[in-house]
C-alpha cells in the first residue's frame, strides 16, 4: 500500500470512527463527512427552487479543490443565500449571526443585507457575544485539540493538523474570531455537510455551506465586527 493510499484509508477510518457530525469540542469546530455521500450527489433544482439557486450551489473548482454541488432538496429553501432588507441595525460590513433562527447576515449599505443559512453549536457548545475577524484562511488546516484526541485517540494522526481539502471539517474558508487579543476559538467556516445547515450540529462554531462561506469570505474584511446572538430578526 502506498503512503497516499494509506493516508486516504486512515482518513476514511477517522471519519467512520467519528461519525457524521458527532465530534464535539469548543475549540475543534468539528464536523465530519463521508466523501461518497457528497461526491455522488447530482445538482438539480426542484419546484421549491429556481435555476438561480442551481447556479449558486452548483459544482465549483476552487484552488484545485472540487466542491460538489448541493442537492437542493436536502436544504430548506429559507436557508439558501439571498439579499434581504437588513433586520439587524448594525453598521455595514458587520456579520450578524442569529443562532435562534440559524441565519447569518452580512450588512450592506442602503439598508440591505446578504442572508445565509448556518449551522450552530449544539447545546453546551454555543457562544454569543461580540468579536472581530482577526484572520482569514483559504482551505484552512484543521487541528483537533488535545481534549478531543484524548477522547478519540484515533485522531492523534492529525495532532499536527489535517491539511485543507474537501474532507476537512473547516471547509473551503475560515474566519477566526477574536475579542481584543484573545482568540475566542470560534470560527465562521465552511462545511462539506451542507445538509446540517439549519441545525445545531457543530461544536460551537458557525458553519456555512462551502459555496456560501466563499461568498461571505469575499465580502468580509479583516477587523470586521461579528455579532453572535440569540436573535429575533425574523
Amino acid at each position: 500500500m502506498t503512503n497516499q493510499a494509506g493516508r486516504a484509508l486512515s482518513r476514511r477510518s477517522f471519519l467512520t470512527a467519528a461519525g457524521l457530525g458527532t465530534m464535539a469540542t469548543v475549540a475543534g469546530c468539528s464536523s465530519t463527512s463521508n466523501r461518497a455521500k457528497i461526491i455522488g450527489l447530482t445538482a438539480f433544482a426542484d419546484d421549491r427552487t429556481s435555476s438561480r439557486y442551481s447556479n449558486i450551489y452548483g459544482r465549483m473548482v476552487d484552488h484545485g479543490e472540487v466542491i460538489p454541488p448541493v442537492n437542493l432538496r436536502r436544504v430548506p429553501e429559507r436557508f439558501l443565500r439571498r439579499e434581504v432588507a437588513d433586520p439587524t441595525g448594525e453598521a455595514p460590513g458587520t456579520v450578524v449571526v442569529d443562532t435562534t433562527n440559524k441565519f447569518a447576515y452580512f450588512v450592506m449599505p442602503g439598508g440591505r443585507a446578504m442572508r445565509y443559512g448556518v449551522g450552530v453549536g449544539r447545546e453546551g457548545f454555543g457562544w454569543s457575544g461580540r468579536a472581530e475577524v482577526r484572520a482569514k484562511k483559504v482551505w484552512p488546516t484543521w487541528t483537533p485539540p488535545k481534549e478531543m484526541i484524548q477522547r478519540k485517540p484515533e485522531l492523534a494522526e492529525f495532532a499536527g493538523g489535517m491539511p485543507g481539502g474537501i474532507m476537512n471539517p473547516l471547509g473551503a474558508r475560515a474566519m477566526y474570531l477574536y475579542q481584543g487579543n484573545r482568540d475566542t476559538l470560534y470560527r465562521l467556516h465552511g462545511s462539506p455537510e451542507y445538509w446540517t445547515i439549519g441545525t445545531n450540529e457543530s461544536s460551537g462554531c458557525i458553519r456555512f455551506m462551502n459555496q456560501d462561506i466563499i461568498d461571505l469570505y469575499q465580502r468580509v474584511s479583516i477587523g470586521a465586527p461579528v455579532v453572535v446572538r440569540a436573535g429575533a430578526y425574523v
